[in-house]
């Protein structure tokens, strides 16, 4: 990768009875809002961050619950939620006719956003996410819930004595394999961290993870949001699934299948990308930028 990224503004906004932590990267036009996954934050964005190259500036969030927002015990959470915060964040930047972009869970808060808050969204990007992905049937999604996020939830809860411990428990996963680490996953992994050594834990709360996964699975739901919603919407989604070799979390059948209620829809696969990577690797950054430099000149101010 080769390239330090840029030191973006921080701050806080008001968010809906909460306040949000933000990361603000410069450039020309209006500014693009994106939103990260579930147990991410902001600075998933800063590779491409980086790659916009300041063609258009990125107000980047942490979504109440994660990074340095705010934490209510208790919440609320769910996707109406989060777009209730994202709304109000936007109002008191004076944003509206936006382009909002989302990657895994934050695709599913964009799309709340648009469909329930029409006034602050010009434009939908979603990457790696969005659409329904139901629980098989006859399993319990709460169970579910532990296999899937099982190990994330697990790291939740540890303590590291520095961020190079950090570094080195993620090192052998294969979220993020050698070729990929650099500065843009050290940014992401320090950011993470809250505390002081030799106690430092992630951030991320989990009862805001599972509140929201849980919110992610009503299929029904979905679908009425992303029915309602009237502006152009794009998936980007990525070749493999969460770790090489494993098939994507969008096969092309399924992206048919439920993005057919979507008036406007476009769907480009990208590849060689995993979930992660797509969003924290030189080459996924790279055509998500992109594609977010285009898709703003066409729908966007």
């Amino acid at each position: 990768m080769g390239v330090v990224p840029s030191r973006e503004a921080q701050g806080r906004v008001a968010g809906d009875g909460v306040e949000l932590a933000f990361g603000f990267w410069p450039g020309r036009g209006q500014p693009i809002v994106a939103l990260h996954g579930i147990t991410a934050s902001y600075v998933n964005f800063v590779g491409i961050a980086e790659r916009l190259a300041g063609r258009r500036p990125l107000l980047a969030l942490d979504l109440r619950g994660r990074g340095g927002s705010d934490k209510p015990e208790g919440g609320p959470y769910g996707m109406s939620q989060h777009a209730r915060d994202v709304a109000a964040a936007m109002a008191a930047f004076g944003l509206d006719d936006s382009v909002v972009v989302g990657h895994s869970m934050g695709a599913f808060v964009a799309a709340a956003v648009a469909a329930e808050h029409p006034d602050r969204v010009a434009g939908v990007m979603m990457i790696d996410g969005g659409l329904p992905l139901t629980a098989p049937p006859g399993v319990d999604p709460v169970a579910l819930l532990d296999v899937v996020l099982g190990p994330q939830l697990a790291r939740l809860r540890q303590e590291f004595p520095s961020r190079e411990a950090y570094y080195d428990y993620w090192r052998p996963l294969p979220a993020f394999p050698a070729d990929v680490w650099g500065p843009w996953v050290h940014a992401y992994l320090d950011y993470d961290l809250g505390g002081t050594e030799p106690k430092l834990r992630p951030r991320a709360s989990e009862a805001a993870i599972r509140a929201d996964y849980l919110d992610t699975l009503d299929a029904d739901l979905l679908r009425k949001r992303l029915a309602a919603i009237e502006v152009p919407v794009t998936l980007l989604t990525a070749e493999e699934g969460f770790y090489p070799g494993q098939p994507p979390l969008y096969p092309d059948a399924l992206v048919q299948a439920e993005s057919a209620a979507v008036t406007r829809f476009a769907h480009q696969r990208v590849s060689p990308t995993t979930h992660y990577t797509i969003a924290l690797a030189d080459h996924g950054a790279t055509v998500c930028a992109d594609a977010l430099v285009a898709f703003a000149e066409q729908w966007g101010k």
